[in-house]
């Protein structure tokens, strides 16, 4: 996007450039208002619900399934997310885009690290995982899953391995006593498992 001209864009758009440019004083302002349209899953809101339950974890998990589907399921949000992740380089005036995206992360981490906090004190994760580093490394794997799955458009390397990567990095913070085989069987939460040969129309 930092390569594209403001010409281009309004061909694209069918418009005079004048009519660009009296809307948007440049293409960050551009940017923002695509930005602003679309609530961002990982970006602008955490829906970490459960957290109080007998199993934190599984507030994290839903919270992995939810980002996923919503890119999977709403063509908007997911072409913003192409756009941020794949066609933007964050130099010059997008430099300050770039600090809020890290901030966004930041702000996750500090969200996830309560969860963990949490799912120590129940019994349910590992006691010899930091809660604030179990949280950073959950900040990576979302936010590389996410670039993966966008650039796996053929489907034939990530998406039908969502679920089992979701479950994978969730039971890699799970103490002994909580795996599977001596717990309870979690309700709701089987999924339908995605094929490799489903396209979604962008």
């Amino acid at each position: 996007m930092t390569r594209t001209t403001l010409q281009s864009i309004a061909s694209a758009a069918g418009v005079t450039r004048g009519a660009v440019y009296w809307h948007f004083a440049n293409k960050r302002t551009l940017f923002r208002a695509m930005r602003d349209q679309v609530s961002l899953p990982l970006f602008d809101r955490t829906e970490l619900l459960g957290t109080d339950g007998p199993d934190p974890l599984l507030a994290v998990q839903r919270f992995l399934h939810s980002v996923v589907d919503r890119i999977e399921k709403d063509p908007r949000t997911r072409r913003t997310f192409e756009i941020m992740s794949l066609k933007c380089e964050y130099v010059d005036e997008f430099r300050t885009e770039l600090k809020r995206h890290a901030q966004s992360c930041s702000e996750l981490s500090a969200k996830l690290a309560l969860v963990y906090e949490r799912a120590k004190d129940t019994g349910t994760m590992r006691s010899d995982l930091s809660p604030e580093s179990a949280a950073l490394d959950t900040c990576v794997f979302v936010t590389g899953l996410l670039r993966l799955w966008l650039i796996d458009e053929d489907g034939a390397l990530l998406r039908p391995h969502v679920d089992e990567l979701i479950s994978n990095h969730i039971a890699s913070r799970r103490s002994q006593a909580d795996k599977p085989g001596a717990t309870r069987r979690v309700s709701g939460m089987r999924r339908a498992p995605r094929t490799a040969n489903r396209r979604l129309a962008c």
